[in-house]
């Protein structure tokens, strides 16, 4: 199959790089034709880049997208700098006590604690969050002034303990921050050039624990990036990169590496969204905008959904349970289930596979790098699904014998056979699960869907999945080992910002909606120097709620031009018809409020598209095929057909069981099904 794409008109070369937990991800597209690498990850993300980067020849490209896990990593493993924390008198504990929330799970446990709480692995010891004499309404007028001189004697024991940043959130500052600001000009006196992220330019909305987690996170990655970066560019430059560098968000849309320095909270959970956005560019190109995307990568599958051709957006999300982040993201569930899943016994005997991965380093035990216990990817070696002399394209030889002795440790009845086949079963019946998790969740019958298969894993177990639930169909993309990398090549350059004002909408509401949106859109407008005016797109939307509620309904559109009644009237209507669709009920005799008002500017880029691939019927004959034996998975040995997807052209069936061979990813067809090669070289499984 060819892996030929077109670029927009003026494109030289660009390349995606996406960091996983087991391999990193390299899509270079230069002069049409699309080239792929995996690269080991590594204990310092950026090498992995770099290594990427220049097996990819970025000297002769004009722009690198870069999705990272680099801070993601530095939160979940507590690698984290030491900062302070400053708030408004007697709120200092907030971050400990968060939302007050309990996971389902631990609805009747006494003993439960939040991953980042005082007892655990708090992201700011109680000793350096320090309150300060302040205080202002909620209307925004000054109550308490700023005690400047109680400010800095909390800074003098914050220097002597020699804090690496500052974040700072005050009570109702999202409406005036000007005790923030002078807060943060007195630490800059003070303790000189340490990192130090404000609540009213971080996250200026309401909700107080929101903004102060968003503020800590800001400055954990603030310090976690710097050198990241730093080394990032420097070593691009070495390897005569002289291009744009950007930086996805947690929404999958781009963001220039300055912009992202600047806030970089944007950028934690880029990855899995990168993905989301590759299905939603491939499912227009084939006009399909109903998927559940699943990425089954070595350590974790990530489950997303488009409807109507676009993915659900949430405008905050968790990093760990209650450890919220406020920042535009794609809606994605994470499963404990990949490659790499484990293996083990429990307590009573019973064979579990998952949530613990052999991650890249040791791996799994067939990689030969003193992994020993066995995982889904040595099942897929023994039973010849894998072959251990063309594994990633023949880069990473794999070892039989060693995936043999790693199920032959375990401690449970069974042959070998029967241990395999447990192993394949477990990790399929694992996503199927979680497929129809994620499909409650979000009211959507699988029926409906196309199932996306991508990531490394994820041709090779989701189309057994169709004999646990039933959906349209699988659809395996071109390139599906390193689609998420893929999707960084299809996305704009987005700049956002918001900020909360509680606005009953009215007619007298006018003038203040006019005045937030203007002042929202300049500050915006400050980040868009040197942008061309005629590649910028701007929007606007509002969450809003009926008044009296608890909660939002986010991103209702508001109406391009100056702000009059007939505006703001539009405004209500479109917020009934959007709670109308959320929640199926109309309430037009309750007013409608306003919380936070949005505008973003979206900076057309160029991006990847497909080129048709030529048909069977066109060019005669069939595509090369061989056989090979498949064990254990299905009980009896069964032949199945071998076919190298490259050869492969639009409108090819072949019948399973069969094994469809690439050089980063293998697709495994199931007996009693078809695979079908489509017009952009997708596989269908129906």
């Amino acid at each position: 199959m060819s892996t030929v794409a077109n670029q927009s008109e003026g494109t030289d070369s660009m390349i995606g790089i996406d960091v996983g937990g087991t391999f990193t991800d390299v899509i270079a597209v230069r002069e049409g034709r699309i080239e792929t690498r995996k690269v080991p990850a590594t204990r310092e993300a950026y090498l992995s880049v770099l290594e990427g980067a220049e097996r990819a020849d970025a000297s002769r490209s004009s722009v690198l997208n870069h999705a990272s896990t680099h801070g993601l990593n530095a939160i979940i493993t507590r690698r984290l700098p030491k900062i302070a924390f400053l708030t408004t008198t007697g709120h200092r504990d907030l971050l400990d006590y968060a939302r007050i929330w309990r996971p389902a799970e631990a609805a009747m446990d006494p003993s439960w604690r939040r991953s980042f709480s005082d007892v655990a692995r708090p992201l700011v010891p109680r000793y350096l969050r320090r309150g300060v004499v302040e205080r202002t309404q909620a209307d925004g007028q000054l109550l308490v002034p700023l005690d400047e001189d109680q400010l800095r004697a909390e800074l003098e024991v914050l220097r002597r303990c020699e804090v690496e940043g500052v974040a700072i959130c005050f009570l109702n500052a999202f409406v005036n921050p000007t005790n923030e600001q002078v807060a943060q000009r007195i630490v800059r006196e003070v303790l000189g050039d340490v990192a130090c992220s404000i609540s009213s330019e971080t996250s200026p909305l309401a909700r107080v624990y929101g903004r102060a987690s968003t503020t800590v996170v800001d400055v954990i990655m603030k310090i976690s990036y710097v050198a990241y970066n730093d080394h990032l560019t420097t070593g691009l430059e070495k390897i005569g990169f002289t291009g744009q560098l950007n930086y996805a968000d947690s929404a999958a849309t781009l963001v220039s590496a300055d912009a992202a320095m600047r806030r970089p909270h944007r950028i934690v959970f880029s990855g899995p969204a990168a993905g989301t956005a590759a299905c939603k560019h491939f499912g227009a190109s084939i006009g399909d905008g109903e998927l559940i995307c699943v990425d089954v990568g070595g350590t974790s599958t990530d489950l997303s959904v488009v409807t109507g051709g676009a993915p659900y957006l949430n405008t905050t999300y968790e990093l760990e349970h209650d450890l919220t982040v406020n920042s535009l993201s794609t809606s994605i569930s994470t499963l404990g289930a990949g490659g790499g899943s484990i293996a083990w016994i429990n307590d009573l005997g019973e064979l579990r596979v998952g949530p613990d991965s052999a991650g890249g380093v040791p791996g799994p035990c067939c990689y030969g790098a003193g992994g020993t216990r066995p995982t889904i990817t040595d099942a897929c070696l023994l039973s010849g699904v894998l072959e251990a002399d063309k594994f990633l394209g023949g880069e990473v030889p794999l070892h039989p014998d060693l995936a043999e002795a790693g199920f032959l440790s375990l401690e449970t009845d069974g042959d070998l056979s029967r241990r395999v086949r447990d192993t394949w079963q477990l990790g399929v019946h694992n996503i199927a699960e979680g497929i129809v998790n994620l499909a409650l969740a979000h009211g959507v019958n699988p029926v409906d869907y196309s199932l996306v298969a991508y990531g490394a894993a994820g041709p090779m177990l989701l189309p057994s999945v169709l004999d646990h639930l039933t959906v349209r169909r699988v659809v395996i993309p071109p390139h599906p080992g390193l689609f998420s990398a893929l999707g960084l090549l299809t996305s704009d350059q987005v700049y956002s910002e918001s900020r909360s004002a509680y606005t009953v909408l009215g007619a007298d509401a006018v003038e203040r909606v006019a005045e937030l949106l203007a002042e929202t859109e300049a500050t915006l407008r400050e980040q868009l120097v040197g942008v061309d005016p005629s590649a910028v797109t701007v929007t606007r939307s509002f969450d809003g709620r009926l008044y009296g509620q608890s909660w939002d309904t986010p991103f209702v559109e508001i109406p391009d031009g100056p702000v009059t009644e007939e505006t703001v009237q539009t405004m209500i209507d479109r917020f009934h018809d959007t709670y109308e669709r959320r929640n199926g009920t109309r309430f037009t005799t309750f007013p409608v409020e306003a919380v936070t008002f949005r505008v973003q500017a979206v900076v057309r880029t160029d991006k990847l598209t497909f080129e048709p691939l030529a048909t069977r019927a066109a060019t005669g004959g069939a595509p090369a095929t061989s056989t090979t034996t498949v064990r254990h998975i299905y009980g009896d040995d069964v032949t199945a057909t071998v076919v190298e997807r490259p050869d492969l052209l639009s409108g090819d069936e072949i019948a399973g069981p069969a094994i469809v061979r690439e050089a980063m990813s293998t697709t495994v067809v199931p007996p009693g099904r078809t695979v079908r090669v489509g017009r952009f070289g997708e596989l269908v499984i129906s």
